[in-house]
């Protein structure tokens, strides 16, 4: 049995639902082609059941989460590639134009940097300090900032995961 076979009906309909719930309650529009999208969704879940994290179907993952935290759904990228082109990379998110159908969208150039640059600037971030009393964390999905000990396990804007979330300050 191959990965497709594992994958219900089902279980793809309950996340698309899911995540179009959580799309709208966000202000984000997943994209209206429902074929399109579960296609994207099975891909997801394809990857989680691959590596244990929904990463874009639309990307090579690593298998480690930690080197692929940037293109774990909602990817990083989605915002900018939303306000810059309408649709995000894989096109599960796309602006409002598009899912009412008033504009199409077009390929969205790859914005994650090659691997090579991704290890630099993990190197550079672990090097920034600030001196503030507490840390600061963004969300690396939505920037949403806060000063605490710890992330909140989950964005009070986005929904991400704590995972998601990198030292800022």
């Amino acid at each position: 049995m191959n990965d497709v076979d594992e994958i219900s009906e089902e279980e793809v309909q309950r996340v698309h639902e899911r995540l179009k719930k959580e799309a709208e309650h966000s202000g984000y529009n997943l994209n209206p082609d429902i074929e399109f999208t579960k296609n994207l969704v099975r891909g997801l879940l394809i990857n989680e059941n691959r590596y244990g994290y929904r990463s874009c179907p639309c990307r090579l993952a690593s298998g480690e989460k930690e080197e692929d935290l940037d293109i774990v759904c909602p990817c990083d990228y989605r915002d900018q590639d939303l306000n810059e082109f309408g649709a995000c990379y894989c096109a599960l998110y796309v602006s409002q134009s598009i899912a009412k159908g008033e504009e199409s969208f077009e390929p969205v150039p790859e914005r994650r940097p090659p691997e090579e640059e991704r290890r630099k600037l993990k190197k550079l971030e672990k090097v920034a300090t600030t001196g503030l009393p507490l840390p600061v964390w963004r969300c690396k999905v939505c920037g949403y900032l806060c000063a605490r000990e710890e992330p909140p396990l989950v964005c009070p804007i986005c929904k991400a995961k704590q995972d998601r979330f990198e030292q800022f300050m």
